[in-house]
C-alpha cells in the first residue's frame, strides 16, 4: 500500500474508488437493460426480472471481493 496519511491518494482506495464505479456502471447498465427488455416483451417480464438479479448479485460478489482485495 502506498503511503497512508501523508496526504497522499493510497493506492487501496483509487482500486475502491475504481471498482465502486466499474460496480455502479455495470448494475445500471444491466438495469436499464432489463427495463427495456421488459418494455418490449411484459410477458417474459418476470424471467428477465429473476436474469436481472442474478447478474446483479453476481457484479456486487465480485465487488466486494474487489474492496476486500483493496482495503487489505
Amino acid at each position: 500500500m502506498a503511503q497512508e496519511g501523508s496526504g497522499a491518494i493510497s493506492l487501496g482506495a483509487l482500486g475502491a474508488g475504481v471498482t465502486i464505479i466499474g460496480a455502479g456502471f455495470g448494475i445500471g447498465k444491466i438495469g436499464a437493460s432489463a427495463v427495456e427488455a421488459i418494455a418490449r416483451q411484459p410477458e417474459a417480464g418476470g424471467k428477465i426480472q429473476t436474469a436481472m438479479i442474478i447478474a446483479a448479485a453476481l457484479i456486487e460478489g465480485a465487488t466486494f471481493f474487489a474492496l476486500i482485495i483493496c482495503m487489505s
